[in-house]
């Protein structure tokens, strides 16, 4: 055999090793909840991970799945769109739908109650089953009101990541007054996980500046660990400011966004 030969074969077998190494399955996974509801979510599971993710994408939340790949909202939102690059990190991950009695929306209300956190936690405890990891909890704008819920009140919840945070309510929702904060004014003092902040410089969403990134870093006053990212660059605006194709959806620098949160998964999220 010649050594050109020999040299071929070599790089073959190590493509098909790498190959093998990142191979996963993609699928729509449905579980009852303890309070009776049905909780659907895509998720992508790699041969061995490394940890899971459980990823709330923003405004009412309300995909509508179909399939692992059929939706009939969300798909430009910054966490639905970039599953596919946390998963390159050997997450697991999960891409949370509205449950099956909210099928027209979660508001900031229902996310913060204790109805989700149990739905949240069905959904890790469905991840452990899969495999023995820890898992974290990543949301975006609205979908930050999820995640710190989870964190609080779910069991199973190794970490938290928020990105493009609610920290300021608008006067028309009708937790202006309970919460004026947004995610800020709910009970962070709870959170005793390692919990990264990440934000855009430029984000120009009235409810999610960038500057309200220290006000959260002073709430979570139990977590383990608390950092706070604020990332810049990225591509002019597609959408209005607080809409996915924007600096609030880290446009241009989601590869960055991702790789940041995943670097602090890897290095936090030992159970």
């Amino acid at each position: 055999m010649s050594q050109l030969v020999r040299l071929v074969l070599t790089c073959v077998t190590l493509l098909f090793a790498a190959s093998a190494a990142h191979a996963q399955e993609t699928s729509l996974v449905s579980v009852k909840t303890p309070r009776g509801v049905t909780q659907k979510f895509i998720l992508i599971k790699p041969e061995k991970p490394a940890a899971a993710v459980i990823l709330f994408a923003g405004g009412r939340g309300n995909l509508r799945l179909k399939d692992a790949q059929s939706m009939a909202w969300g798909r430009g939102n910054f966490l639905v769109r970039t599953r596919d690059k946390f998963a390159a990190h050997n997450l697991m991950v999960a891409v949370a739908d509205a449950p099956s009695d909210r099928q027209q929306g979660m508001n900031a209300e229902f996310r913060m109650g204790a109805g989700h956190a149990a739905d949240i936690g069905a959904m890790a405890a469905y991840l452990k089953k899969q495999a023995d990891v820890p898992v974290w909890l990543v949301g975006t704008s609205m979908g930050t009101f999820s995640a710190a819920a989870g964190a609080i009140a779910a069991k199973g919840i190794d970490g938290l990541v928020l990105t493009s945070s609610i920290t300021r309510s608008s006067p028309k929702w009708r937790i202006a007054k309970s919460f004026p904060d947004g995610v800020a004014s709910m009970r962070l003092q709870q959170v005793k996980v390692p919990t990264l902040v990440v934000s855009h410089a430029k984000d120009a969403c009235e409810h999610t500046p960038a500057a309200d990134a220290k006000k959260l870093r002073g709430r979570l006053t139990s977590a383990k660990l608390v950092e706070v990212v604020v990332l810049d660059g990225g591509d002019p605006p597609r959408s209005v400011p607080c809409e996915a194709f924007s600096q609030h959806g880290f446009l241009g620098i989601e590869g960055k966004a991702v790789d940041t949160v995943a670097k602090f998964i890897l290095a936090n999220g030992k159970n």
